[in-house]
């Protein structure tokens, strides 16, 4: 027995010798080589490669910087307060808000309508599985994402020319004589929804197979089941597919979301000047624009910082949406 008053895992006052044995064991050569390789050197490469150069761009957005000249001066919040009175930068920060409130909304319908119909979508009687030749379905989806989006936006480009596009001369070939020389990136009202298009086409692949694995992770006893209580598709996709592979949905959403308020690549390849009146012209294009075609890199620093701010407020949207709906619960809905 031990002493009255002596803690729990000591005889005596005395440690026990397994707890020496276990204190020892504490710093070994391996457990010291796993934390340098697997926690210190990785968080040395992101202060390195990530918060480092976010902060020194954060310090040059306070400066005049030219980004050509070893000198500068420090300008404080001036590059702020009129980065929020260019009515450009304000016209290229909707564009971006509102790529990213309907690019993901679009592609994940679309990709998570594709991926349901490939897993479990199939007949109603036998085993839960997808269309018949869903395999030929998956390729076909996915086969724009192996493509560049640089030679994805350059092919679209062409096919979207007024004279000699495919897309304008298939319409006036069924008889749509309006769309006779059409400029599909040329006019205010289509600019933007053509190239949402592109984007779409071109993301809708990875997507589908990211949902097409999550699906395939859910127990078939769980589909079995509701077909047995007679819940239809639509019904089985809202009340189960989605709760069950809802952490999936929110991580595409916010990588989704990221590209959306990026989508530079794209937009330079099919509007490098901004289209027309500038409906096209998103964040990361004024960026580039004001950083090395007119020099300015501390005002060019201030909208990368405001463009990352507005990526981190975007991500803590979607996270307290998905609390607030109910991310944190687990189970099936009734």
């Amino acid at each position: 027995m031990t002493a009255v008053g002596t803690p729990i895992g000591k005889v005596g006052g005395a440690t026990p010798p397994a707890a020496r044995r276990l204190r020892r064991r504490d710093f070994t050569f391996d457990r010291v080589s796993f934390f340098l390789v697997f926690l210190i050197v990785p968080v040395v490469g992101y202060v390195v490669f990530v918060v480092s150069p976010f902060a020194q761009a954060a310090y040059y957005s306070l400066t005049n910087w030219s980004g050509f000249s070893p000198g500068m001066d420090f300008v404080g919040f001036s590059n702020y307060t009129k980065l929020f009175q260019d009515q450009t930068f304000l016209q290229s920060m909707g564009n971006s808000v509102a790529l990213a409130i309907v690019l993901p909304l679009v592609t994940l319908g679309i990709a998570f309508l594709f991926a349901s119909l490939i897993t479990i979508g199939g007949p109603s009687n036998g085993p839960i599985r997808g269309l018949r030749n869903s395999s030929v379905y998956r390729v076909i989806t996915f086969f724009p994402y192996v493509v560049p989006a640089i030679v994805i936006g350059l092919i679209w480009k062409q096919i979207y020319d007024p004279s000699s596009g495919l897309l304008n001369g298939f319409l006036t070939g069924i008889g749509l004589d309006q769309f006779t020389s059409f400029a599909w990136l040329g006019s205010p009202d289509t600019a933007m929804i053509a190239t949402m298009f592109v984007i779409v086409w071109g993301l809708i692949g990875f997507y589908t197979v990211l949902f097409i694995a999550a699906i395939k992770g859910v127990p078939a006893e769980v589909y079995e089941a509701a077909r047995i209580d007679g819940a239809g598709r639509l019904r089985t996709a809202l009340t189960i597919t989605i709760p069950l592979i809802r952490d999936n949905i929110q991580t595409a959403y916010i990588y989704m979301g990221i590209l959306a308020l990026d989508a530079f690549v794209y937009m330079a390849a099919l509007n490098p000047g901004g289209g027309p009146s500038n409906t096209t012209l998103v964040m990361s294009q004024q960026l580039f624009t004001t950083a090395f075609t007119k020099g300015q890199f501390g005002y060019a620093c201030a909208m990368g910082v405001v463009l990352a701010l507005v990526t981190l407020m975007f991500a803590g949207v979607v996270f307290l949406v998905s609390r607030l709906t109910g991310g944190n619960d687990e189970g099936v809905a009734e």
